[in-house]
């Protein structure tokens, strides 16, 4: 039985709570926020749950693992705190303001032997992992760009721009799904509210094999709009999030460039119209395959898949991306040696788990 606590009752830590106790092994213990209206709603919706407003009151309490899910200028400083006291965290993204407080995570992790886990939710989702095994089953064929929309009317952020708070989600889907992080990105924003903190940001990352990825996000569009476009070779796929039944599609549309012409007047592509079909998705709640991977880590030492070097790649990119809206939109390279798995490292700090 793994005895769980989690800081932060906001927005994402009732979820959280609610998925650790109906999960069979684990014990959700306690629970802390500053704010005693939100412990009096926790007590509310989990009667006998311990509460706390002194982070503190986990560490020296008797819990193998801690979950965080406070704002983002907290995680380091929690996350290091609960690693140093040994026990096993889980990090909301994004994981850190920084790659270097990420990298001092990953390193107390390892030294101390515990699991570190970035809350990268969309890895855990059906839908996801589904258009995953659909482009390594090679049916779209090679990936020549996507174009990722994330946008809606708010939640302004007081500390984070809006690429800090809804890029994490794209970089990471774009990361996990094709294996690939980018090797440069340019970026173009503008802060219409608070001064420093950009609402609206178009990002491009570009890739290695010389695909490219176009991200939109914003907190000031009049709809809530979730979608995602692979543009494969052979097919395209739609990823619509907010869609309940019709969350994929697959497009066997495409262009075609004639092999041999002699003259211009013979060059003609060829466009491709074909069906439309939509998979079928065994839905599930990903939050609660997340904290059940979580625990299922801890439990059998394994290192999860979306561990803290996963959250540094991504870290790597949306720095690289706030410096290029600093230099309005000129592009930032990141050194591909920089990216970091768990290659070796992960299989050692999983060692000394055991």
């Amino acid at each position: 039985m793994v005895k769980t606590g989690v800081i932060g009752c906001g927005y994402w830590g009732p979820n959280l709570i609610r998925n650790f106790r109906s999960t069979k092994n684990c014990e959700m213990v306690i629970c802390c926020d500053k704010d005693e209206k939100k412990l009096e709603r926790m007590k509310s919706l989990f009667p006998g749950i311990k509460t706390t407003t002194n982070y503190q009151d986990l560490l020296d309490a008797k819990l193998d693992a801690v979950a965080i899910a406070t704002p983002v200028g907290t995680h380091y400083p929690l996350a290091k705190a609960c690693l140093m006291a040994d026990k096993h965290v889980l990090v909301e993204k994004p994981i850190t303001r920084s790659s270097e407080e990420c990298q001092d995570l990953i390193n107390t992790a390892e030294s101390r032997q515990r699991v570190l886990m970035v809350g990268h939710t969309f890895e855990y989702t059906a839908a996801v992992n589904k258009i995953k095994a659909i482009i390594d089953s090679g049916e779209i064929g090679e990936i020549m760009y996507v174009s990722s929309t994330r946008v809606n009317l708010g939640l302004f952020q007081p500390d984070i721009n809006v690429i800090w708070d809804l890029a994490p989600h794209d970089v990471s889907i774009i990361t996990y799904v094709l294996g690939k992080n980018p090797i440069s990105v340019n970026a173009q924003g503008k802060a219409h509210y608070t001064k420093g903190i950009e609402d609206v940001a178009m990002m491009t990352l570009y890739y290695e094999n010389g695909m490219i990825a176009f991200l939109h996000n914003s907190w000031l569009d009049p709809q809530k709009i979730r979608n995602m476009v692979f543009v494969g070779t052979k097919k395209m796929l739609v990823y619509d999030d907010i869609s309940a039944n019709e969350k994929i599609k697959i497009y066997d549309k495409g262009v075609e460039k004639p092999r041999y012409y002699d003259t211009f007047g013979d060059f003609h592509y060829a466009y491709r119209y074909g069906d439309i079909y939509i998979p079928k998705i065994d839905e599930h709640e990903a939050l609660g395959e997340e904290c059940r991977h979580f625990l299922h880590c801890i439990v059998e030492n394994q290192i999860p898949r979306s561990n803290g070097y996963v959250g540094l790649n991504v870290i790597k990119v949306l720095e690289a991306a706030n410096q290029s809206l600093t230099m309005q939109g000129t592009s930032v390279a990141i050194d591909s040696n920089s990216y970091q798995t768990m290659t070796g490292k992960g299989h050692e700090a999983s060692e000394h788990r055991k």
